[in-house]
């Protein structure tokens, strides 16, 4: 059996030493491509996604890929999903909040992750979970205070301005403060740990932004869910962008949010 903790601090360690080789942003913005996810190829992201799949080809068991980068290959039952660089525009920017997220599944949908990974490689935090067994921030047990049942503080992302705009004023009186980090994953890991109360995208969320993030909110017991393409569990794991994704607290609190986003 693979150990995928290993091969995930393995990949940090990679993308660390990109980091290194690409230190500014003159080095890291330019656009070399297009990904298979329709996004723009810079410069970090590709070497980033490059170091990555080197590792993961070295691992000893089939595997199907799904990255940001360069879409799906490999025929393997056990199902790998790579974000490089989730937040690359903070990354890019040398905006210290952007994370590698690794996901490992069992099956082709949101429900068959049994494994997630999110590396900060702006604090150094190092978030995982797994299936059945809890989450955990640096090791420890996620254990502490649980996200208000009010929202004071609600994550959003895929922020473009005019996005925000109309999207914004429907939440006046169901939240009192905005923030807006960049990074999907991260969001999600900083709501699993009752840091915000409440994320939400405003454009339709990919597997790779999400796929690792989502098993520690769901193995804390909180709500998550694509309200325009539920359920979530059955999400297929591919780099559609097929619903805006929302999670909070409780089930109550998402569908408080979704219904003010689909105002």
């Amino acid at each position: 059996m693979t150990e995928w903790l290993d091969v995930c601090r393995a990949c940090v360690a990679d993308v660390r030493a990109v980091l290194g080789d690409l230190p500014t942003r003159a080095e890291r913005e330019p656009v070399v491509g297009a990904g298979m996810g329709g996004d723009e190829t810079t410069a970090i992201d590709r070497a980033a996604e490059t170091a990555i799949l080197a590792r993961l080809r070295a691992v000893e068991e089939p595997l199907t890929v799904v990255s940001e980068e360069v879409g799906v290959f490999g025929d393997g039952g056990t199902v790998v999903v790579v974000d490089p660089i989730d937040g690359s525009v903070n990354a890019k920017r040398e905006i210290p909040f952007f994370a590698v997220s690794i996901a490992v599944a069992d099956g082709p949908a949101m429900g068959d992750v049994h494994f997630g990974y999110v590396y900060d490689f702006g604090t150094g935090e190092e978030w995982t979970a797994a299936r059945g067994a809890g989450a955990k921030l640096n090791g420890a047990p996620l254990d502490g205070d649980p996200p208000k049942d009010k929202i004071e503080l609600l994550a959003l992302e895929a922020t473009r301005t005019d996005l925000v705009a109309k999207h914004a004023p429907p939440l006046v009186g169901l939240v009192h403060r905005l923030r807006i980090f960049g990074s999907l994953a991260l969001s999600l890991c900083h709501l699993a740990d009752g840091r915000v109360d409440g994320v939400c995208s405003l454009k339709g969320a990919r597997s790779v932004d999400i796929a690792a993030a989502q098993l520690l909110v769901r193995e804390r017991g909180y709500a998550i869910e694509l309200f325009e393409d539920p359920p979530f569990g059955a999400a297929p794991l591919d780099l559609e962008g097929r619903s805006r994704v929302v999670a909070a607290g409780t089930d109550a609190l998402c569908a408080q949010i979704a219904a003010a986003l689909s105002a």
